[in-house]
């Protein structure tokens, strides 16, 4: 009796644990789902040649997020409630997607046309159930752009600059001559910099590129040196207008010109265009030194968690440090420039920097709660209190 029990116990523990292997086989042959994200580099405009690198660095850097997120859900089977991958995997992956493709488009705007990419649905992932999907999706080589209009490209000669001839229409002090001599010489030496950046540069950036990084930087720098010889006949006769604003401005020879155009003329007597009725002033837009930037407030309008708070202090006391540090430069570059110093200098850079300081915060906020929109596109912008 006790031999039969013996082998009834054995059968049942054979059955039993037959049993549970088979459920073991069963958990363990179910497949582990994967994310699925869109493809970032397809939306993406022309990238200028000077932000390519950064561009594919950070589309190797969407790769990884999908790989570490893929791991995550391997090695977090069977954790959490209900929403956990939505929680602790896909929300942090949106937010960390939302950052690299900003930083994306602020390195293409830094030399072209900042491209308005649709963020919220490129950064969003959804899953794979049965598992499978490519774990590195995104190509991490992009094309420089080329043959944009406004942009050197092709095969044909570069163009170069033409800038209208400055002459200086009144008697030269003796106590100024060497300097006016050296502002003339370093109107001719801009042009050669620019007709070499204009050389170096084919195929390089956007639409806009040779407008921003040539001929801007080329207007600023000869309304500058224009000033100057203004400044220096005033010292010992009555300040000239030279027409600053008016030569200051060059455009383009797009077929080239061996010559570089815009030779600036000796001094000399010849009448030129009658300068502007009145004393001279700064143009609008030029740096006075006395405006300051007016910044719209950021408001946090939603809880902030508590393993968030000390971030977000320090990036509400960063954007203030940018006000003040924007308010500085007005001060120190007083003269400088021409009628887009302050915006190109001072409150394009400040909008981009104020940009990603408020969408660190709501990447903060996002960790722990949902994501917040504080308007970063619309809070980034500042005006200036003339």
């Amino acid at each position: 009796m006790r031999r039969w029990r013996g082998f009834a116990i054995a059968g049942v523990a054979v059955a039993v644990a037959g049993v549970g292997l088979g459920v073991a086989n069963a958990a363990t042959s179910e497949a582990v789902p994967t994310v699925n994200c869109p493809q970032v580099a397809p939306a993406l405009p022309a990238v200028p040649a000077s932000a390519k690198a950064e561009v594919e660095r950070n589309l190797a850097l969407l790769n990884t997020q999908i790989q570490e997120a893929n791991k995550r859900l391997s090695t977090s089977v069977g954790e959490g409630g209900v929403n956990f991958i939505q929680n602790a995997i896909l929300g942090p992956l949106k937010d960390k997607r939302a950052s690299t493709i900003d930083r994306i488009a602020i390195s293409i705007g830094r030399t072209a046309a900042k491209p308005n990419l649709p963020v919220d649905s490129l950064a969003t992932c959804a899953l794979n159930q049965n598992g499978g999907g490519n774990a590195a999706p995104e190509p991490t080589a992009v094309p420089a752009a080329t043959g944009a209009a406004g942009s050197t490209g092709g095969t044909a000669a570069a163009p170069t600059v033409n800038c209208p001839d400055v002459k200086i229409n009144v008697a030269i002090p003796a106590s100024a001559q060497a300097e006016i001599d050296r502002n003339l010489a370093l109107l001719q030496t801009q042009i050669k910099e620019a007709n070499n950046r204009l050389a170096t540069t084919i195929g390089q950036g956007g639409v806009n590129f040779i407008q921003n990084a040539i001929l801007g930087p080329l207007e600023d720098k000869r309304f500058a040196t224009i000033n100057r010889m203004e400044t220096a006949i005033g010292r010992q006769a009555a300040k000239p207008d030279l027409n600053a604003e008016g030569l200051s401005a060059c455009s383009l020879n797009e077929a080239g010109d061996a010559a570089g155009g815009g030779a600036t003329a000796e001094p000399t007597a010849t009448a030129t265009a009658a300068p502007t009725a009145g004393a001279t002033t700064a143009p609008a837009g030029n740096n006075t030194g006395t405006a300051t930037v007016n910044c719209p407030d950021v408001t946090i309008n939603v809880a902030i968690p508590a393993s968030a708070q000390a971030e977000i202090d320090r990036n509400l006391a960063l954007l203030q440090t940018q006000i003040q540090e924007a308010n500085n430069r007005i001060v120190s570059t007083k003269g400088q420039g021409g009628a887009n110093f302050i915006q190109n200098a001072i409150l394009g850079p400040l909008k981009d920097k104020r940009f990603s300081t408020i969408n660190r915060m709501e990447t903060a906020i996002g960790r722990t709660a949902a994501k917040p929109n504080l308007n970063a596109e619309g809070l980034s912008t500042c005006s200036l209190n003339q």
